[in-house]
Order: C-alpha cells, then structure tokens, then sequence
C-alpha cells in the first residue's frame, strides 16, 4: 500500500478543486522498491493474467496529484477543472524524460492515475517506468478522478485537451521539484491507445516534439469498431463491448449537447441500466447489458441507418490516424482480442504504409494475446524501445 499520506492528500483534494483558478500539486505518498516489485510480479499479472519479465526497480517513486484548470473544447472552451497524477523517481536525477500515459475504459469514477492504489494498470506503469528513471504522468479524462463533469468518454477534444494541460503541469511539476523535463514519450492502452494517437495528432499540430509513442489494443476507428460489433459479431466478443456503445451515447448527449441521443440508440427496455452504468450508479452484475440485441434498437443494425444517424456521425468522427504522422509509432495488438479485431487494429498502420509513411508499426502480441495479455507484453516492448531511443 502506499503510506497513509495517500488516502489524506486525496480526501483533501475535492474540495479544493472547487475554488481553484490555478494549477497545484501535493506530494501524497511513496512506492517503495519492494512494493515496486511486488506490482511487477504479482499484482500486474494477477490483473493481466500474463505473467512477464519486466525490468526490476531500481528506484523508489514520490507520487503527486495535481489539479488544473482546462476548457471543454466541444463546448466553446468552457472552463473546468481536472485532475490527474505526476510519478517521479527518487533517484537524485536533475533532468527525466516523461512517460505521458492514457489510461484505459473504467466503470468507477476514482479507476484513474490520481487514485492509483485503484488503478492497476498505472501501478504497472508507475513501477515499469517510473522506478526505472522515467517521470511517468497520467491525466484523468474530464469527468472522471476529481472532476465534477459527467464522463466525456473519447470525446477526443476533451481528451486532447486534457492530456495537453495536465503535460504542462506535469512539467511544472518537475521544475518544482528542481528537475528538468526532457523528451516526451506517449503510451495508452486500450481507450488509452486511441486517446493516445489524438494526442499525438494535437502536439504534432502544436509542433511539440514527441519522441515515439506506443499503444496497445487501440480502436483507432469508431465506426469500424462499432459497426463490427453489430453487422459481424465474433463468437470471442467480450460481453462488455457493450459498455462501448453506452458510455460513448451518453457522452456525446452531454458533451455534444445532442438531448435524447441515448434514449434514440437504446431500447426501453435497457435504457435505464444503460443510464445508470453511464452515470456510475450502482448496479447488479447480472443486470449487465451483454446482449446488444436486447441493448440497441433494431434499427441500428441497419449499416446505412446507423451510418447516417446522428449518432453513426459522432463515432465516425473517432479516427485518430488519418494524418501523416512524423513520430515513430509501434501499435501493439492481440490475435484474439476480444474487443477489437486484427483488422482494426493493424488499421493506423495500413492507412500511413498506404501513402508510403512506414513510421507507423503495427506488433502482433502473439496469437493466444487478449486485451489485457496484449497490454501486459505491450509494457516492457515500449520500455526496451524509449530506452534505446535514448541512448546518444
């Protein structure tokens, strides 16, 4: 467990997010070597289920929670306020390259960087990268960690948005720590690898130099992914790809200010489990809706309806590849994900060879890789990577 200092700072934070007009931080706790350790053997693969031989930690972390000031792009800049998480390592370093990592999809509001101890795949990250000499950031998308938004789930300005400010905090974080920030790497896993790209796409607009950047199991394309789902469902399709259509309806109601979005893709039936999902309230396991058929409504499965519905508009929109990227990318991805096909997953790289962009790498996890044995081998692949990418 980190110390008790953790559990203190957090409980500390809400309530000052309300006031704040600017960025700040609090150091809340340390990871030991010895629990660094025990992350890499025994807590990340008992999440993964894929045990693998990760660099040992050399170095114990300081951990900070920051909260900062963002805009909500889809809303004219709207103000509000997010959270997220800066890892440093105690090693006596004056200047660290960054590991800006985006978590995967969570169903609890506090599975998030800022609330590590309840996010196993930042503690995995944290004791890969960070206990190695890496600062290792993670920002908690709008709505959930301290945010009093509601999900904005790959809402991909939000995202964007998010991401890129809790980077300049990260820095400032760094600095005031008398610690000088150096190159930047992306990593995301999951929804993760597809808000990893998006960001990707906004720093390389900024001119923001990115040294590489890894993703592991990323849908890089929204209406591939979900019209998959419902035109050629695989006998391996996860139960809870559901989730992706639910908590993408909702937002895009709220972030997009499109009322009654959701009630128009869902059944009555399902409506109001599908809400009550979206909006963190409690539920009971079997009233999971797996079944899509029961979930969206018949029309849908219409490849043209959906399409040129007002919510097939909005997940066509999720296509975070089309651009010509200039940083090295390796995309990571499972033979038998259970949420996201071979296809979609090589997509990103096909579309950048297709130009003749061979900077754009699509790595097979091996054949018996799921999506959380792809995310567990993707980890030390990307640490030997930057490492060597930083080497004079």
């Amino acid at each position: 467990m980190i110390r008790p200092l953790l559990a203190f700072g957090l409980c500390l934070l809400a309530p000052a997010l309300q006031a704040q007009t600017e960025a700040s931080w609090k150091e809340i706790g340390r990871l030991e070597v010895d629990r660094l350790q025990n992350i890499l053997v025994k807590e990340a693969p008992a999440f993964t289920g894929d045990a693998q031989v990760y660099s040992p930690p050399r170095h114990a972390v300081r951990l900070f929670t920051v909260s900062y000031p963002s805009v909500i792009p889809e809303q004219g800049n709207r103000p509000t306020l997010a959270s997220g998480l800066v890892a440093i390592p105690d090693s006596g370093a004056k200047r660290l390259p960054i590991v800006s990592y985006q978590h995967g999809t969570v169903m609890s509001k506090l599975g998030v960087p800022s609330s590590c101890e309840r996010s196993p795949e930042t503690l995995l990250m944290i004791a890969q990268f960070a206990s190695q000499g890496y600062a290792v950031i993670g920002a908690d998308y709008f709505g959930l960690g301290q945010s009093t938004e509601p999900d904005g789930y790959v809402v991909l300005g939000s995202h964007q948005q998010a991401c890129f400010d809790m980077l300049q905090v990260g820095q400032r974080v760094l600095s005031s720590q008398g610690i000088e920030p150096a190159e930047v790497f992306l990593t995301g896993w999951s929804q993760g690898g597809v808000v990893t790209m998006s960001f990707l796409d906004k720093l390389e607009g900024l001119g923001v130099p990115v040294r590489a950047a890894g993703t592991a199991s990323a849908q890089c394309d929204g209406l591939v992914m979900l019209t998959g789902f419902l035109q050629f469902p695989r006998p391996l399709d996860a139960p809870w790809v559901s989730a992706m259509f639910i908590l993408t309806a909702f937002s895009y109601e709220n972030y997009y200010r499109q009322p009654g979005l959701a009630r128009s893709l869902f059944t009555e039936e399902q409506y109001d489990i599908a809400r009550r999902i979206y909006e963190k309230q409690p539920y009971q396991e079997a009233e999971w809706p797996g079944d899509l058929k029961r979930l969206i409504r018949k029309e849908y499965f219409d490849p043209v309806y959906f399409r040129n519905s007002a919510y097939g508009k909005l997940v066509s929109e999720i296509r975070p590849y089309r651009w010509q990227i200039r940083t090295p990318v390796r995309m990571y991805y499972g033979d038998v994900d259970e949420c996201l096909t071979i296809g979609l997953a090589r997509l990103p790289s096909e579309y950048q060879h297709a130009m003749g962009n061979n900077l754009v790498q699509a790595i097979s996890a091996g054949p018996d890789a799921n999506h959380r044995k792809t995310f567990a081998r993707a980890v030390p692949e990307w640490k030997r990577w930057f490492d060597e990418c930083l080497k004079p």
